[in-house]
């Protein structure tokens, strides 16, 4: 059981909340981020907004040109109506494929990338007009709800439909500098072996793996279960002798 109680703030009953409330003695280093080039933006975010869950894009040209990217800027949104998104950022060389076939297209897919094909996955970042599928050795699974093709070899697979874009700017610019997509889960495909009897996904068995800062992964750890305060079994201990009802 945790020794953790009410009010309680930074437990100081572990070494590891003993050694946090030190750590934080020593101070703090603080940038204004509007006064810093991007360049040094870039590593300073990703390294601190972590982990990074990875969607794996598969999409098709105008010409039916098959397309597979990894990009980080990625997180579910909502459940009713089923939401995600990922942000492309429009390098000054040329966009970036995936952005330009799902705006062009309005569709697309997004396998979760498993430790087992992590490698396969990360060649096809390489930045060269070649064929990413034939590139990686991965296979395209046939989607019912889009054209575009998932990876069979993930455990998870997305078929999405566009739902909203954003072009996003710098505070008094008119240059687009990233642009926020929000698909539409139109079906989900799950393998058998990943789920649990519950009926979800059991990390353990999905073994997906997250973008850390510069080049590093992270891979599924150890888990814990904390479960949600009932405020009926703590409001005593949090308000005494105070009429909860105004």
């Amino acid at each position: 059981n945790s020794p953790w109680k009410l009010r309680g703030g930074v437990s100081d009953a572990s070494d590891l909340g003993k050694g946090w409330t030190s750590d934080g003695d020593k101070g703090w280093k603080t940038w204004k981020l509007s006064e810093m080039p991007s360049r040094n933006v870039y590593p300073l975010l990703t390294s601190a907004i972590v982990p990074r869950p990875i969607a794996f894009i598969s999409t098709l040209s105008e010409e039916s040109v098959p397309n597979l990217a990894p990009f980080s800027y990625f997180s579910m949104v909502a459940h009713n109506p089923p939401l995600l998104s990922v942000s492309f950022s429009l390098p000054p060389s040329r966009p970036k494929d995936s952005r330009e076939n799902i705006l062009t297209t309005k569709e697309f897919t997004v396998s979760i990338i498993s430790e087992p094909f992590v490698e396969a996955a990360n060649v096809t970042s390489v930045e060269a007009d070649v064929n990413e599928w034939e590139l990686s050795g991965l296979t395209m699974a046939r989607s019912f709800e889009v054209k575009p093709p998932w990876v069979k070899e993930s455990a998870v697979g997305f078929e999405c439909e566009l739902f909203h874009t954003y072009d996003i700017r710098p505070p008094g610019t008119e240059k687009i500098t990233h642009t926020l997509v929000l698909g539409l889960i139109k079906r989900v495909h799950v393998r058998e072996s990943v789920l649990a009897d519950n009926g979800t996904i059991d990390p353990v068995r999905l073994r997906a793996v997250s973008r850390l800062g510069g080049t590093t992964y992270a891979r599924i750890g150890e888990g814990f279960d904390l479960g949600r305060p009932n405020w009926e079994q703590i409001k005593d201990e949090c308000l005494p002798g105070r009429d909860l009802r105004k």
